[in-house]
């Protein structure tokens, strides 16, 4: 047709590759050849033409949310002589009846942001990569925090579940981080964090998360409880982000680290790279944050316990052992994510690594040797049914030694080598060396001799020979600056 307009019809037909015939045909018909083809014929009966208006739409609009596949079983079992190849048939029948009749949808409203106005936060499980530390699988979770605009992300790896706590340190990090926060914070109202607390433990966690906000000048926000996609600039950033980490893992070769601490950097290159993706935006967002107050606020909770005669304390179904010297006392301790610090009054006296219940409710012991050795030295025989046994050995060389004493010696001859082993780790300040050593001596198949080892270990403190230093007398200092002044004058 577009030949015609210039050319006469045989003209028009040779340039467009068709008959004269066919171009007159066209020439003469009014429609288009599209529009003049009669609609194609069903070429086989259809097998839902007695049951789609009669039974299948009832079914629908009694149960609008019902899945196609629940509807395709239910008329199998009404009519078995219908064919199982019908699903696929019913499935776009009734995803058409939708289209028409079907229910309202949510509607998802994209909204403008503006720079240094929005920050969102919320936790991602990283149990699906099969990460180890030492051998061992790392239960853990991601804190995670976005700024809308540039992108810049922060990353803390979380060893409880989401709390308050969790929530208060990997959000100061960020923010500390990026050096400023935004005017409005956003989380997925601690869904978690909110779990099996009475009403007033809610309050006060509502209540202190608010202060938190206050502390940075930000007006703290929260998604309707279940609507992932108000979370959405951060809830794809996860996947994202946890594709970058698995990944890394695999050009790594092994997902397995020597400590938590080289996890976390992992994790943070990981981060860093991203954000340098985003550097330009970042640098221009910064200007637009509100200026970080002078110091950091509260990321911790404080508890106060007592110290009872099992030489430790019970906090949140998790039992810690503290030097004996502390029974009686009462101690204040900060819960961290990863650790306790214990406080007497106001002096620090140790940090601690936080323990965690077990999932079916059982308690669990974070055990160290050298605060009950002194006493065990006095009653080996409480080694062998004392309750956190397995969690006293410091080293799996020294569990190796215990199970291999108890079944080729007595049981009191057993526990005393046992005890003394350790004891001999925490005098001699040798416990990588000598699990070293016992576990050679097992690989051969013998038995430790515990008087060679405190030979191969020694000298034993108690043998040294006591140093007595005669300190000079103060007099003798000033005569000798009595005869240098002398010969001065002289």
């Amino acid at each position: 047709m577009k030949y015609r307009q210039n050319n006469s019809i045989e003209v028009a037909a040779a340039k467009a590759s068709i008959s004269r015939a066919t171009a007159y045909r066209i020439e003469k018909e009014a429609r288009l050849p599209s529009q003049s083809r009669r609609p194609r014929d069903r070429r086989r009966p259809d097998p839902l033409e007695h049951i789609f208006d009669t039974e299948v739409v009832p079914l629908l609009k009694a149960a609008p949310g019902i899945r196609a596949v629940a509807v395709y079983n239910e008329m199998l079992r009404r009519h078995p002589e219908l064919s199982e190849g019908i699903r696929r048939t019913l499935e776009r029948r009734i995803r058409s009846w939708r289209a028409v009749h079907g229910q309202e949808q949510e509607v998802i409203f994209r909204q403008t942001h503006e720079p240094g106005r929005l920050g969102l936060s919320d936790f991602t499980d990283m149990d699906s990569l099969g990460v180890t530390i030492a051998g061992q699988p790392l239960d853990h979770l991601l804190y995670h925090f976005r700024l809308v605009w540039s992108g810049f992300e922060h990353t803390h790896v979380i060893l409880g579940g989401e709390s308050f706590v969790a929530l208060a340190e990997g959000l100061q990090n960020a923010l500390w981080s990026v050096g400023g926060s935004p005017l409005y914070h956003r989380s997925d109202s601690l869904s978690a964090a909110f779990r099996n607390l009475d009403a007033d433990a809610k309050v006060d966690l509502t209540h202190r998360y608010e202060e938190l906000c206050a502390h940075y000048r930000m007006t703290p926000t929260r998604n309707n409880k279940g609507v992932a996609h108000e979370n959405g600039s951060i809830e794809s950033s996860h996947g994202h982000l946890k594709n970058a980490v698995r990944d890394a893992l695999l050009m790594r070769g092994t997902g397995d680290f020597d400590d938590l601490g080289s996890y976390r950097a992992f994790i943070d290159e990981i981060v860093s790279r991203r954000n340098a993706a985003h550097g330009k935006r970042i640098d221009a967002e910064r200007p637009h944050l509100q200026e970080l107050p002078d110091r950091r606020t509260t990321d911790f909770e404080e508890v106060v316990v007592t110290v009872s005669r099992t030489g430790g304390f019970t906090l949140r179904k998790v039992f810690y052992t503290v030097p004996s010297r502390l029974i009686g006392h009462r101690l204040r301790v900060r819960l961290f994510d990863d650790r306790l610090e214990v406080f007497i009054g106001g002096t620090h006296l140790m940090t601690l690594p936080r323990g965690r219940g077990h999932a079916d409710g059982r308690h669990d012991q974070v055990v160290n040797y050298r605060h009950v050795v002194h006493s065990l030295r006095k009653k080996p025989m409480a080694l062998l049914g004392l309750v956190y046994r397995d969690k006293l050995f410091p080293r799996q060389e020294y569990r190796r030694t215990f199970d291999a004493l108890i079944e080729q010696l007595p049981e009191r001859q057993a526990c005393k080598i046992t005890v003394e082993l350790l004891a001999l780790a925490h005098d001699r300040g040798c416990e990588r060396e000598l699990a070293e050593e016992l576990a050679r001596t097992l690989d051969a198949g013998d038995l430790p001799d515990l008087a060679a080892l405190r030979v191969l270990f020694g000298p034993d403190p108690a043998q040294l020979p006591t140093v007595h230093v005669q300190l000079a007398s103060l007099n003798s200092y000033e005569a000798l600056m009595g005869a240098a002044y002398a010969g001065e004058v002289a």
